[in-house]
C-alpha cells in the first residue's frame, strides 16, 4: 500500500532499479519478451511464449531466463515479435517451430538467429536492434510510452517506466498550476477535434458538486487502432491521466467507455484498475493528501456514433447513443446533468508525460499550433503497416516513404486518407504537407482520431467514396434528418455512378446534399460525412467522369463496368483457369496460337461473375481486365 509521495517515490526506485536490470541484464539473467498486442496474439504469440516457458523449463533453464509479454511493438506487418535482453535482439514473424533453435542458438549459444531477424529493403543487410530499424528512427513515444517495454499487467513495471509522477507533481503544484501547466503545453485533444485539452478542463474546473472524467475509448474509424493497442500495452497510462485530470477538475469519479470488441483492452484495464486500488493509487486519499478518484468501467456496443460525447454521456446513463444539441456542452452539464470532462485514450496517455517531464519538454514537439506528437495506425497500400508515433510536424511522405517504406510492388502512390470516415483524400501533390491539425484540415482532410490509408494506383476514387458512405449510413443514429436521409442519398448516387447507371447532374446533386449535410447535422458524423466525396471530387472528378460518360472504371475494380478478357495469343491452352472458374463461364475456342499445341480458352461475359480467379491462376499474363 503506497500511502504518501515518499513511499511512491521509494516504490520507483526499486521498480525502476527491477526494470533496468532486466534491460541490461545486471541480474545475470536473460529476459524474453512476446508482443502481447491484438495483432500478435491473433498470430498465436501467447501459445508461442507458453511453449518458449515450457521448453525452458523442460531444459532447467527457467531460473535463468525470464520470459513475459509486453503491449504493441508497433510494427504489425512483421510480427509476432520476440525479443531477447540484454542484447535488445529484435526476431519477427515468430512461429512455434522457432522455438526450439532460438533457444538453442541464442539463450544457450549466445548466437544470433539470423534468419528472423529484420531484413532493410533497400541495404538488404539484418537489422538485430529495433532502434536501428528505419520504421522506428523518426518515432518519438510519448502517448506510447511503455508500450512494447514493459508487462501491461504488471503494476511494478509500470512504476518503474513512471507511471504516477505526473499526477504526484499535479498534486504538488495544485489544481490551476496543473490546468496552466496543460494548458500551457499546447495539448490538442487527439481524438479528432482538437480543442485545446487545457482549455477544455478549465471550463469543467469551477464550481463544487459532482463531477466526472469521461474517457472515450470507442475506437470506430475503418482501419484505426490506436486507442485499442494504447490500452493493451500501458493501460495504467490512461488510468493516470484520468485521475490527473479529474484532480484538476475536482472530480472524484471517472468512466472509462470502451468498445466490448476490445476484450484485451477490457481485461488489462481491469487488472490495473484492481492493482491500482490494492496499491492505495486508486481510492480515498490518494498518497495521503486528501484526494479521492475512483475509475469505472463502461462497455460499447459497437456504435460508431458513441464516438461523439454526447452519444457516449448518454449511453452511459443507460439511455439510446444519440447526440444531444449543444450548448449546454458536458463542461457545463454532460453525465446525469454534471459538468463532465470527455478526453480521448490518447489525449489522456499524454497527459502523465506533460506533468511528469514539463510541459517545456513536451512543446519541444510539433509545430507552433499543434504541439507534441501523434498516434497513427498506417495501413492499407504500405509495405509498413502498424501502429506509429511521430512529432506534429511530420510530412506525409516521411511517414508513406520513410517510416512506411513505400508502396507495395513498385505501384504508384495515389491517395493517403487521413481522419477516418470524416476525413478527406490527399494526393502526391500534398506529401510535403506538415502533419498538424490546421494544415490537414487547410488541405481539405483532417487530422481524425489517426487513420491513416494509404491507397495505389488500384484503387478507384469513386468506390473508396462509396465504401465510406456505407460505413456512415449504416452508423448514422438518424436522429436528424440531414444525416439519416442525406447520407443515405449520397450512397444511392454513388452507387449508381459505379454501376454505370450515373448522369452528370449527379455530381451536382452530391456536392448539393454534402452542403447541406454539413451545415445541417446535429453532430460531427453527419457535418462531417461528405468529406471522402467532396475531396474525391476535388482530386479525381475525371474518376466521375469516365464512370458517368466512358462507362468505365481506370482502375479496374467497379464491377458493373469491368470485363475479364483472355489473350488467345498468349493463352497455351493450360485449362487452369477452366477449372478453377465457379460458375463454368471460361470454355474452349476453336483457335490454337502459333507454337501452341491446345486450344485456347475464352470468357462467357454473359454469366461471368468477375470474381478474379482466372486472372490469379494464369501463369502466362494471358487474362487482362478492361
Amino acid at each position: 500500500m503506497i500511502r504518501s509521495f515518499e513511499e511512491l517515490e521509494s516504490m520507483k526506485c526499486s521498480c525502476t532499479d527491477a526494470l533496468n536490470a532486466k534491460y541490461d541484464g545486471s541480474d545475470g539473467k536473460r529476459h524474453v519478451v512476446f508482443c502481447g498486442g491484438t495483432g500478435c496474439l491473433s498470430s498465436d504469440s501467447a501459445a508461442i511464449r507458453e511453449a518458449f516457458s515450457a521448453k525452458l523449463r523442460e531444459k532447467g533453464l527457467d531460473d535463468k531466463v525470464t520470459v513475459n509479454q509486453v503491449g504493441c511493438f508497433g510494427f504489425c506487418s512483421q510480427g509476432p515479435f520476440c525479443k531477447i535482453f540484454p542484447e535488445d535482439t529484435l526476431y519477427r514473424m515468430v512461429k512455434m517451430e522457432d522455438i526450439d533453435e532460438i533457444i538453442e542458438k541464442d539463450i544457450i549459444g549466445h548466437e544470433v538467429v539470423e534468419r528472423l531477424l529484420y531484413v532493410d529493403p533497400e541495404t538488404h543487410q539484418k537489422v538485430s536492434r529495433q532502434d536501428d530499424i528505419n520504421f522506428y528512427k523518426k518515432q518519438v513515444r510519448v502517448a506510447l510510452h511503455g508500450c512494447g517495454a514493459i508487462d501491461p499487467e504488471n503494476l511494478n513495471e509500470a512504476i518503474g517506466a513512471g507511471a504516477f509522477q505526473g499526477l504526484a507533481r499535479a498534486i504538488k503544484i495544485g489544481r490551476e498550476a496543473t490546468i496552466k501547466e496543460v494548458l500551457d503545453s499546447g495539448l490538442r485533444g487527439r481524438g479528432g477535434a482538437g480543442f485545446p485539452t487545457g482549455r477544455k478542463w478549465a471550463f469543467a474546473a469551477p464550481g463544487d458538486g459532482d463531477k466526472y472524467i469521461v474517457c472515450n475509448g470507442d475506437e470506430g474509424d475503418p482501419g484505426a487502432f490506436m486507442d485499442r493497442s494504447i490500452l493493451e500495452g500501458n493501460p495504467v497510462a490512461v488510468i493516470e491521466g484520468m485521475a490527473i485530470a479529474a484532480y484538476a477538475i475536482g472530480a472524484e469519479n471517472g468512466y472509462f467507455y470502451v468498445r466490448a470488441e476490445y476484450p484485451i483492452a477490457v481485461n488489462r484495464l481491469k487488472i490495473a484498475i484492481a492493482q491500482l486500488e490494492e496499491a492505495g493509487l486508486l481510492g480515498d486519499n490518494i498518497l495521503g493528501s486528501g484526494f479521492n478518484f475512483r475509475a469505472h468501467l463502461r462497455l460499447g456496443a459497437g456504435a460508431f456514433v458513441c464516438g461523439e460525447e454526447t452519444a457516449l454521456l448518454n449511453s452511459i446513463e443507460g439511455k439510446r447513443g444519440m447526440p444531444r444539441p449543444r450548448p449546454p456542452f458536458p463542461a457545463v452539464k454532460g453525465l446525469w446533468g454534471r459538468p463532465t470532462c470527455v478526453n480521448n485514450v490518447e489525449t489522456l496517455a499524454t497527459v502523465p508525460y506533460i506533468l511528469r517531464e514539463g510541459q517545456e519538454k513536451f512543446r519541444t514537439f510539433g509545430t507552433e499550433g499543434s504541439k507534441g506528437t501523434k498516434v497513427f495506425a498506417l495501413g492499407g497500400k504500405i509495405n509498413n503497416v502498424g501502429l506509429v508515433e511521430v512529432p506534429m510536424g511530420t510530412t506525409l511522405r516521411e511517414l508513406i516513404y520513410d517510416i512506411g517504406g513505400g508502396i507495395p510492388g513498385g505501384k504508384k502512390f495515389k491517395a493517403i486518407q487521413t481522419g477516418g470516415p470524416s476525413g478527406g483524400c490527399l494526393t502526391e501533390k500534398d506529401l510535403d504537407t506538415e502533419i498538424d491539425f490546421d494544415t490537414l484540415k487547410a488541405r481539405g482532410s483532417m487530422m481524425g482520431s489517426g487513420g491513416a490509408i494509404v491507397m495505389d494506383e488500384d484503387n478507384c476514387m469513386v468506390d473508396v467514396a462509396k465504401f465510406y458512405m456505407e460505413f456512415i449510413c449504416d452508423e448514422s443514429c438518424g436522429k436528424c434528418s440531414p444525416c439519416r436521409i442525406g447520407t443515405k442519398r449520397m450512397l444511392e448516387i454513388l452507387t449508381k455512378i459505379t454501376e454505370g447507371n450515373g448522369e452528370m447532374e449527379d455530381l451536382d446533386k452530391l456536392e448539393e446534399i454534402a452542403s447541406i449535410c454539413q451545415s445541417n447535422s446535429l453532430c460531427a458524423l453527419g457535418q462531417t460525412a461528405a468529406n471522402p466525396i467532396l475531396s474525391t471530387l476535388r482530386q479525381f472528378r475525371d474518376e466521375y467522369i469516365a464512370h458517368i460518360v466512358d462507362k468505365k472504371c481506370p482502375a479496374h475494380v467497379c464491377k458493373s463496368l469491368m470485363h475479364y478478357n483472355i489473350n488467345k495469343d498468349k493463352c497455351i491452352g493450360c485449362g487452369l483457369c477452366e477449372r478453377n472458374c465457379p460458375v463454368g463461364a471460361i470454355y474452349k475456342t476453336g483457335y490454337v496460337a502459333h507454337g501452341h499445341k491446345l486450344p485456347s480458352r475464352a470468357i462467357n461475359t454473359d454469366i461471368c461473375i468477375k470474381c478474379g480467379l482466372c486472372m490469379s491462376n494464369c501463369k502466362f499474363g494471358a487474362i487482362t481486365k478492361d
